[in-house]
């Protein structure tokens, strides 16, 4: 999560918060304008690893924490296509006190004779040159591969303000340091014998590339690290913090590999089936070319209680494909298939009868794809949609195959799953009528919400939509805001909580009819995200137990409902103040006790000088409201963002499931992390 804002309204005086400069931009069009004598001397050419350096998002996307940690994970990925080429069985990963990391693996070790093509050493070829190591290919030193394909290592050490190699491998070690950014401090040397293989790969991110932050999150990495075990099964990866005041180590170890996963995501539901359902196979294919290449698939599939149609976690080369591909398509066909056979054969399903839908056979669906491709097409730039369409077919032979025997073999459990979809399927009817209903009674009343206050703009990009808590501070919300760009909804309570609700229970809900209506792009997969109303939606609670359940309602109804909301960024909460200084005729904002105790400090404020404490959004009027935490140039708003879908998956149903262990145990930990409550 990130801040949009970091400015406080009347903590210190304005003119010490900013500075301006006045510039004249009456004839802009004109100081925009290129000079006309372009010639050959203007063009640059920026070599070695200059380019990464100008423009660094190119190869990581951004230089914010996200791109921070992704350095981490190309070269952790480097240590995994090891284990993938079948050499590396221990990847250890160390966060130092300065921030640095180290990923050490037991893997071949970089070579270390020359490259022909480069004149220099492997090791130096692999982390100062763009687009050079043994992953271009199945005759290379790599069969299958991850990471940016041979860019990974280099743009590490491009955007790095040192980097040290060390390799063991043909019975020596060796070692190489780089220093501002890629340049290499003389050549590889030999620096002693060695009976181990391996690589380790020390580094410090450049403050100058990464100004926003170059401290490491703890458990963004562990997050990564677990799933890397989960997806590699066998492979022990230990993660060490040495930051605090007593090292921090974990080691994730899962000989069970996408099974231990599956079970990992639903340890919190309760399973259909106790043990997953494993499909593996591989199969030769021969592309146009000509080319024969040989592609890995294995399955892993649970049914839980829970509702949830999304529970598909799909990887290519270990990559994430966020959305999804062919062989999530694989999987569908297969699902399809098999349960309507098996259904209509044992029964289920009567002559008459409409077959299942593929989102009735994927409801309460946990499953993990995971497919090893020597040459994978992605589309787009991002890597998140797998595109060969030979990769269908093979992931639907596999679950077809592993599905309908285990059916077969398991009848109770079976029994138990075909009804769970037959439930499924009656209850999308009963869904579909209500919200035809709903629908149709929009369409009677009004084309938005009668309770909606919307902005006047028609352009989302720059509309917004809060949703508040309560009539009372949707009142001063209304009156307090920019009429143009900001549109209010107030909420009646707390919304119904879709993680334990069916389909038809939720459209049937008034408050959430309301909300699926203004955002105007549908929900689950006919959500459309071009289609949203408002760029920003914006949760706006009081600071107390019941806006924290509100605002992790409404977060669920996002995640289950309009999860792209959150994976484009479009999500935030409000941060309203907590404390008021009326300080000689002047308002100030405190939006914590630290802050309070600045704020303090700064006015010169004796023992005992009175304060407010907000309990409640209520407790503002129209102006306040607006300068605290709505307007653009004060607020502070929080983005919401998933980076692992499964973690999140797995605190979503533990927040919010039937299941109170879970709950009580989270409370228990982090209870003592709690101030100011209000009950």
């Amino acid at each position: 999560m990130a801040d949009e804002e970091n400015k406080n309204s009347g903590t210190v005086p304005e003119e010490d918060r900013f500075t301006y400069v006045k510039e004249d931009v009456t004839n802009e069009k004109a100081l925009e304008k290129a000079k006309a004598d372009y010639s050959g001397s203007d063009i640059q050419v920026l070599e070695g690893l200059e380019a990464v350096r100008k423009r660094p998002g190119m190869y990581i996307a951004t230089t914010a924490a996200p791109g921070l940690h992704h350095l981490v994970w190309e070269i952790v990925d480097n240590a995994i296509d090891e284990a993938l080429a079948g050499y590396c069985k221990n990847i250890e990963v160390t966060i130092s006190p300065d921030n640095s990391i180290t990923v050490k693996d037991d893997g071949r070790g970089v070579p270390v004779d020359t490259v022909a093509k480069s004149g220099l050493s492997g090791v130096e070829t692999v982390f100062t040159i763009l687009h050079a190591g043994g992953k271009f290919g199945g005759d290379g030193g790599y069969k299958v591969s991850g990471g940016l394909h041979g860019v990974g290592a280099s743009v590490v050490n491009a955007l790095s303000e040192w980097l040290d190699v060390t390799v063991c491998r043909d019975g020596g070690k060796f070692f190489l340091r780089f220093e501002n950014g890629g340049h290499p401090v003389g050549h590889l040397k030999r620096i002693g014998d060695s009976n181990e293989t391996g690589t380790t790969v020390s580094f410090k991110p450049d403050p100058t590339i990464f100004t926003e932050t170059q401290v490491y999150n703890y458990d963004t990495i562990r997050n990564h690290m677990r799933q890397m075990a989960f997806l590699n099964g066998g492979i022990t990866i230990t993660l060490t913090d040495l930051r605090g005041e007593e090292p921090v180590k974990e080691s994730f170890r899962y000989d069970g590999g996408i099974r231990e996963y599956v079970s990992y995501i639903d340890s919190n539901k309760v399973p259909m089936n106790p043990t997953p359902i494993y499909c593996q196979g591989a199969e030769e294919v021969t592309l146009l070319d000509g080319t024969k290449e040989r592609i890995y698939a294995e399955v892993a599939l649970q049914w839980t209680d829970s509702y949830d149609q999304n529970g598909i976690y799909s990887f290519c080369n270990n990559i994430s494909t966020k959305e999804g591909g062919t062989h999530v398509e694989g999987l569908n066909l297969a699902l399809n298939r098999i349960i309507n056979d098996y259904a209509r054969k044992f029964k289920f399903l009567k002559d008459d009868d409409k077959n299942f839908s593929t989102d009735d056979c994927r409801e309460g669906l946990t499953a993990v794809i995971s497919v090893k491709h020597p040459n994978p097409q992605y589309e787009g730039q991002t890597k998140t949609k797998l595109g060969n369409s030979e990769v269908r077919k093979i992931v639907s032979t596999v679950v077809a195959d592993g599905l309908s025997q285990w059916l077969l073999e398991n009848p109770n459990e079976a029994k138990t799953i075909i009804s769970k979809v037959q439930l499924a399927s009656k209850a999308r009817e009963a869904a579909k009528n209500a919200r035809e209903k709903t629908r149709k009674s929009a369409m009677e009343l009004t084309t938005l919400p009668g309770k909606l206050a919307d902005c006047s703009s028609k352009d989302p990009a720059i509309c917004e939509l809060y949703i508040v808590e309560g009539n009372s501070a949707g009142g001063s919300a209304k009156n307090g805001r920019d009429r143009e760009t900001q549109a209010i909804l107030p909420l009646r309570g707390k919304i119904l909580n879709v993680e334990k609700a069916r389909e038809d229970r939720i459209w049937a809900n008034a408050e959430i009819g309301n909300m699926i209506t203004a955002i105007g792009a549908g929900v689950r997969e006919s959500f459309d995200i071009s289609k949203i109303r408002y760029n920003k939606i914006v949760i706006m609670t009081d600071a107390d137990v019941d806006g924290d359940h509100i605002r992790i309602l409404l977060l669920t109804f996002f995640y289950r409902f309009m999860r792209p909301l959150l994976d484009n960024g479009h999500v935030y909460i409000a941060q309203p103040p907590l404390y008021k200084i009326d300080y000689k005729g002047s308002p100030y904002y405190a939006y914590n006790d630290a802050q309070l105790e600045v704020l303090k400090k700064q006015l010169n404020l004796k023992a005992g000088y009175p304060f407010q404490r907000y309990k409640g959004l209520g407790e503002m009027d129209a102006s306040q409201l607006w300068e605290t935490t709505m307007d653009p140039k004060a607020r502070k708003m929080i983005r919401i963002t998933v980076d692992d879908a499964a973690q999140a998956e797995k605190a979503f149903t533990e927040l919010m499931g039937d299941d109170v262990a879970p709950r009580r145990d989270y409370i228990a930990q982090n209870a003592k992390f709690v101030k100011n409550l209000d009950i």
